[in-house]
């Protein structure tokens, strides 16, 4: 018998689910050393679920299935999943299945990688859904200074190695606080590059980049095959209720997507691109429709 997916899932449900289931590293080669890899000629276009998230907490399923009749070929689940059981998330992965969809990376906190326990049930979740990355998306409570900084990127390291075994590979999702110079010139991000093993993905948010006056174009270039997936968020000056910053849609902002598309494809080995939304001027499902149908026309589909 399938899983029980075909009922709607409340909010309660599918974050309680799990309920009722029983140092200093050395710094590494600097990351423009390391060699791309070939990344697919046309890389699929995947969801951020956290796009979607009240769609989705009211009813996974559904959302799932609209996601999927949109044209998406990828999702990627946040932070909740981590309370799934792990039948659940078999449910999950059949339902994917069944849609055609694929899940290669999901967005954590840092414990996910980091805490030995939260890192096996992560791994368990991770391998069920046919993920191929672990990616945080926030920093522990220590980072907060540079020193913070170099203990966190060391535990990363040590996080990427735990995961090999598992076939998988850890990562990073960057905000705007590591787009702030920490030593110099010098931001979190430019730490981590060095501190971390190529293999290290550098999962790169277009929109806090450009919020930050970063080039993402140029970080691209400068991290090769470290930007194994990029979050399509576009930003345009102004504020939220004038409707700009992260509230414009894709191709509506000052991102320049076909240079950041081709700089992705053959140099960063990106694998797939996820489209983010962090809310609109029209109900989340209809932001993912039309997001999607603007990356189509930036992308020449």
């Amino acid at each position: 018998m399938r899983p029980p997916l075909a009922a709607p899932v409340s909010r309660r449900r599918f974050l309680g689910l799990s309920a009722a289931a029983s140092l200093t590293l050395p710094v590494f080669a600097r990351a423009a050393t390391a060699v791309a890899p070939v990344a697919p000629k046309h890389p699929p276009i995947g969801l951020e679920l956290y796009s979607v998230r009240t769609e989705l907490m009211r009813n996974l399923p559904d959302t799932l299935r609209a996601v999927a009749k949109m044209g998406y070929e990828v999702v990627e689940f946040y932070a909740p999943y981590m309370n799934w059981t792990f039948p659940f998330a078999k449910g999950v992965r059949t339902l994917i299945d069944d849609l055609g969809l694929k899940c290669w990376s999901t967005h954590n906190p840092a414990t996910s990688l980091i805490a030995e326990d939260a890192r096996a049930k992560a791994i368990e979740l991770n391998q069920i859904l046919g993920s191929r990355h672990i990616v945080a998306a926030s920093p522990p409570r220590e980072a907060k200074d540079l020193e913070g900084w170099k203990r966190t990127c060391a535990a990363f390291a040590a996080a990427s190695e735990a995961l090999k075994p598992h076939g998988l590979a850890a990562g990073y999702h960057n905000h705007a606080t590591e787009w702030k110079p920490i030593e110099g010139p010098k931001h979190v991000m430019d730490i981590m590059a060095e501190m971390t093993p190529p293999e290290f993905g550098l999962q790169l948010d277009v929109g806090t980049a450009l919020e930050a006056g970063i080039d993402p174009v140029a970080w691209i270039k400068a991290h090769p095959g470290r930007i194994r997936s990029v979050h399509v968020k576009d930003w345009a000056p102004g504020t939220k209720a004038e409707e700009k910053a992260y509230r414009v849609l894709i191709g509506e902002g000052v991102a320049p997507w076909k240079e950041i598309m081709a700089a992705a494809q053959s140099v960063g080995g990106v694998e797939f691109y996820l489209l983010e939304q962090e809310g609109a001027r029209f109900p989340e499902l209809e932001t993912a429709q039309r997001c999607l149908e603007n990356w189509k026309r930036l992308r020449g589909a």
